[in-house]
């Protein structure tokens, strides 16, 4: 768990960064990530060692060979300051862009740390500060990840949002991955669905690792994340390394360009919030994705990607822009279409404007749909979250779990017992709209189209009490005013005397 003691310690090591010259949130992400990345290789080679005293065995894998002793966190970090530089910059760096293999290596290549020399001693004050930050329990070393990205506080130019943990943890609970399944995130930023996805996993799928076969898939090509930003595809994949996902499959890929078309009904589940504006080149967007919204909103684009990625029965969980659920254009009504009539489409859930504050005030719903390619959506499941357990202004203030200030866990408890939400009617939080209902609104599928407003009747005066209500007023206020024009005469009589 995050306690307080530890975000006060990461804000500390932010402002060291910050102080020294570094004041690019994503560079002192990055920086920060690679220093945690190389403390944690040292403790994995601890607890390997101290495995392999204890079973007696001899080790088939060793991260630092006997002359890299010296690059390790524990052998370091006591070193001087113009040591201790000397060391990471011209020895433990070059040794990371080493390690692994595939994806790996590619995305290190250009792994560089960019604190210059003269900051040698911050340097030293840095390792030494996370050096006491306690990160040996696996929840808390992920939660001071998610808490340091949570620092980017500014949205990227193709309009990408850092998409809050719970909202990606609860998107993860509705598509409940299984050991089974192929899962990917083709815009995947800091891959923060993948690690959600890979701790659901662990936590509902203990078996995951404890069976080799399931194991050597958890570590490896069950998770597929794309991104066409090199310095995202160097923190996503050590954000995966640092979750215990050794090799996953971390690509440099526009996902939306014709070159990227090689890799359709591949995954059985996709989980995304795709970049709703920015730049596109339309020309060099897939053709068949055109053919499904010719278009240059990326919002539809990705929609059309998502089925195309997905296997026969692969199931969606995705963030999409509210335009989205009830524009009037051609290719807006097209993808609805689509996932109605040819797909089965068995959610949408509305969410409040503000959980993308401070980066945006846009609001959003989350898709939830299943690819089947001959349709099969007889009704679906409308909730309109009101509240998700944080102030909706641009301090996002954590609230109480009540039901009036988080819908989450009613979302996810309602999704689990569908059934029961059969006899709910329209001027309810959530309820069914049938096929036939959508189609006849055009496959409109904004929540506001289809929820039936109830009106409760006020007792109210009649205009005649009202009137003699305002007289009576009326006549107080003159009585009073006489009152005190008799108090202030009778005062300046007294002083006269």
């Amino acid at each position: 768990m995050l306690t307080g003691e530890i975000r006060n310690q990461i804000d500390r090591i932010w402002e060291v960064f910050w102080t020294g010259g570094i004041a690019n949130p994503m560079e002192v992400i990055e920086q920060l990530t690679y220093l945690l990345f190389i403390k944690r290789l040292d403790e994995i080679e601890t607890l390997e060692e101290a495995k392999a005293n204890r079973l007696k065995e001899k080790r088939t894998k060793v991260l630092f060979a006997k002359d890299k002793q010296h690059l390790r966190w524990s052998h370091f970090r006591n070193l001087p300051a113009e040591e201790l530089y000397t060391v990471i910059v011209d020895e433990v760096f070059p040794f990371i862009r080493t390690l692994g293999n595939g994806d790996y290596v590619t995305h290190m290549k250009d792994a560089r740390f960019t604190l210059p020399p003269e900051k040698a001693n911050l340097l030293t004050k840095v390792v030494g500060m996370l050096d006491n930050v306690p990160m040996t329990d696996r929840d808390t070393k992920g939660d001071v990840y998610e808490y340091l990205l949570s620092k980017l506080k500014t949205s990227g130019q193709n309009g990408q949002f850092l998409t809050p943990r719970h909202i990606i943890k609860m998107m993860v609970e509705l598509v409940k991955p299984t050991p089974e399944d192929t899962i990917c995130d083709p815009a995947c930023g800091t891959a923060g669905f993948l690690v959600a996805a890979a701790e659901y996993l662990k936590d509902n799928h203990p078996e995951i690792l404890q069976k080799a076969a399931l194991r050597q898939r958890y570590e490896g090509d069950m998770f597929h994340g794309f991104d066409f930003d090199s310095t995202m595809l160097r923190i996503a994949t050590m954000n995966m390394l640092l979750h215990g996902i050794d090799n996953p499959v971390i690509r440099n890929q526009d996902s939306l360009s014709e070159d990227a078309m090689t890799n359709g009904g591949q995954y059985s589940v996709v989980l995304a919030n795709p970049p709703f504006t920015g730049s596109l080149d339309f020309d060099s967007t897939a053709k068949d994705l055109q053919a499904v919204a010719k278009t240059k909103k990326t919002e539809l684009l990705f929609l059309a990607l998502f089925l195309r990625l997905l296997k026969p029965g692969g199931r969606a969980a995705v963030i999409v822009p509210e335009g989205l659920l009830f524009g009037s254009s051609k290719s807006h009504k097209a993808i609805r279409k689509t996932l109605v009539e040819e797909h089965q489409l068995q959610a949408v859930i509305s969410m409040p404007s503000g959980v993308f504050k401070p980066y945006a005030g846009v609001s959003t719903a989350v898709l939830v749909f299943t690819k089947t390619g001959a349709g099969g959506t007889e009704k679906v499941w409308f909730y309109q979250m009101q509240a998700d357990g944080f102030s909706l202004d641009d301090k996002r203030t954590p609230l109480s779990q009540s039901h009036q200030e988080n819908n989450i866990p009613d979302i996810v408890n309602r999704w689990s017992e569908l059934d029961l939400e059969a006899g709910r009617t329209r001027d309810e939080q959530s309820f069914f709209v049938t096929k036939a209902g959508l189609l006849s609104n055009n496959y409109d599928l904004s929540i506001n189209r289809y929820k039936e407003f109830s009106y409760k009747t006020q007792a109210v005066d009649s205009p005649g009490a009202i009137l003699n209500n305002l007289n009576d007023l009326e006549k107080d206020i003159v009585k009073g005013l006489e009152d005190l024009q008799g108090a202030l005469n009778e005062f300046a009589e007294n002083r006269s005397v």
